[in-house]
């Protein structure tokens, strides 16, 4: 980060910044990393995820196609979901939480907060291992081959996203998209781990999940604003009118993708371009994103973001805010 021309107005802000409070007081004893077994799939598994989180899966014309095949569509959504993890894990998160650790990135931080980077680096390690841990035994169990990509769809727009920008604010970028996923991935998680129709070792996997995560929700809420007070006013526009797209690209599925997996169902292409229109219209993905990203939203809110030239515009228009 570029610190404000007057170091004056950059201490003066740091100063007014409540304390840092630590979430990872009792990190050795209840980070999963520590305190959880392995979670192994019994010999009946039952359902693997939860229909009623599956969007396609509420609509007549795929509810209807045999048991079978919509217990595949079950399946093939939590490949999709554990992929997602491991990769947003492995290939952006860890990075950034690494480069705070060890202060590559000039974020002026207590020292508390640096050293807690660091169990969120294990704790994250932890949930990409976990998620390809279960992801094989699932296809063991099952038989049923994952229908993915090796490369997730959010990596490939966050890729085109930082394409458009100068290749020197790349870093920044991936630090504002960790800061969306990491104060965005509670809300999903704690829906699926509530869950009582899937099996448990499913459940019991995302449930460790979602209690890291509320650490980590924390932190980052905490962390976005020792982040803005230390950057200059050109960085702040940047960030501010960048976050509306950075929640969307965490939080827009993969629509090609699953058009492509509803026509393996047997469902016909004009069925397909039906199930999409009807279940992914982009006033259902404005209502959603604005849901679930409700908290952060509130966050921007207390630090001023949307008070940024362009910034609030871009909300709106995103159906973020309302007019």
């Amino acid at each position: 980060m570029q610190a404000d021309d007057s170091s004056t107005k950059l201490d003066d802000s740091l100063a007014k910044l409540p304390g840092y409070r630590t979430a990872f007081a009792n990190w050795d004893r209840r980070a999963s990393v520590r305190s959880s077994p392995r979670r192994t799939l019994s010999d009946d598994t039952g359902d693997l995820f939860p229909a009623d989180l599956v969007p396609v899966a509420k609509h007549a014309l795929v509810a209807g196609i045999r048991p079978e095949l919509f217990r595949r569509l079950l399946t093939q959504q939590l490949y999709r979901y554990l992929h997602f993890t491991s990769k947003l894990e492995f290939m952006v998160v860890n990075y950034v939480v690494l480069g705070i650790s060890q202060g590559s990135i000039r974020v002026p931080i207590p020292d508390q907060m640096r050293f807690d980077a660091l169990k969120i680096y294990c704790d994250e390690a932890y949930h990409g291992y976990f998620s390809v841990d279960l992801m094989r035994q699932v296809q063991e169990r099952t038989g049923i081959a994952p229908r993915i990509d090796d490369e997730p769809y959010f990596l490939r727009r966050l890729a085109a996203l930082k394409e458009k920008h100068d290749p020197a604010k790349a870093g920044f970028i991936d630090l504002l998209f960790t800061i969306v996923s990491e104060t965005l991935i509670t809300a999903s998680l704690t829906e699926i781990s509530k869950s009582r129709e899937v099996s448990g070792a499913v459940v019991d996997t995302l449930h460790d999940h979602a209690l890291d995560e509320g650490r980590h929700h924390a932190y980052f809420a905490s962390y976005l604003t020792f982040l803005w007070a230390s950057l200059d006013r050109t960085e702040r526009t940047f960030s501010a009118r960048l976050f509306p797209e950075l929640i969307d690209v965490f939080l827009r599925p993969d629509v090609p993708s699953i058009g492509a997996e509803l026509g393996g169902y047997g469902l016909k292409p004009d069925e397909v371009s039906q199930v999409l229109a009807e279940t992914f219209s982009e006033r259902t993905q404005a209502d959603y994103n604005r849901a679930t990203a409700s908290k952060l939203l509130g966050y921007l809110q207390e630090i001023e973001a949307f008070d940024e030239p362009g910034a609030r515009d871009e909300a709106q228009h995103r159906g973020l805010l309302r007019g």
